[in-house]
């Protein structure tokens, strides 16, 4: 038994935290459980902040509990598919242009791609950039997100990879919320150097709408990736 914690900082929809960071949180203790490769993390219920999350893990599935009630489910998981050629940094730095503006946004606390958290955000604000098929963006992580290796932590990485992807399948016309994420890191970067985030649309069925993305190092090497599930808000 464990337990998972999410600061109010790292929320998503209001009072909620953000599904990425929450993913990540659960993959990186079922890592440390010895699960490796791949792991599909489904939100079954909004994941509440400021409040101590029951985490049980066995064998290579686990559950996370408020009281009697399972907020998330996680499971390991086969290979995620083949992601394109990261673009260039400069035509990834063109996405945030089109970026929608903070009226035009659902979430706009967001952690990860809120405007109104531009002082303690990751201010990832993904648009779509001449070049490349999807929406991209610069981001270049504080020492703030790192471990004492001054390397990225884990929960933060899947959380960089979160909101990328509702912006790929239209987040600005039909607001959406995570249900689910399959993801893996091949590899933490170190805080401080600028990384490329880009996300794509996979296909659309009824209100829900399915997105991949990907972090690359400025020089277009693959650092992780996700595949998601969105489902559109009635």
């Amino acid at each position: 038994m464990a337990q998972i914690y999410i600061p109010a900082r790292f929320n998503g929809p209001p009072g909620t935290g953000n599904g990425g960071y929450v993913a990540g949180l659960i993959a990186a203790h079922m890592r440390q459980a010895g699960v490796s490769g791949a792991v599909e993390v489904s939100l079954r219920a909004p994941p509440p902040l400021e409040t101590a999350l029951e985490l049980v893990v066995a064998g290579e599935g686990c559950e996370c509990r408020h009281g009697e009630a399972v907020v998330v489910t996680a499971r390991a998981a086969g290979p995620l598919g083949p992601v394109p050629a990261a673009p260039s940094l400069e035509v990834a730095a063109q996405g945030r242009a089109h970026f929608p503006p903070v009226e035009d946004h659902a979430f706009p606390g967001c952690f990860v791609c809120g405007p109104a958290r531009t002082q303690d955000g990751l201010c990832i604000f993904t648009g779509k950039p001449h070049g490349f098929d999807g929406v991209t963006d610069v981001w270049t992580p504080g020492g703030d997100y790192a471990d004492d290796a001054g390397l990225v932590r884990e929960e933060v990485l899947w959380a960089a990879l979160d909101c990328p992807g509702a912006f790929a399948v239209g987040f600005r016309e039909r607001p959406m919320v995570l249900g689910r994420i399959k993801g893996q890191v091949a590899r933490r970067p170190e805080a401080g150097a600028p990384l490329i985030v880009a996300a794509w649309h996979l296909y659309d069925d009824g209100r829900k709408h399915g997105a991949a993305s990907a972090l690359f190092t400025a020089d277009g090497d693959l650092l992780a990736q996700t595949e998601q599930l969105w489902i559109e808000l009635k």
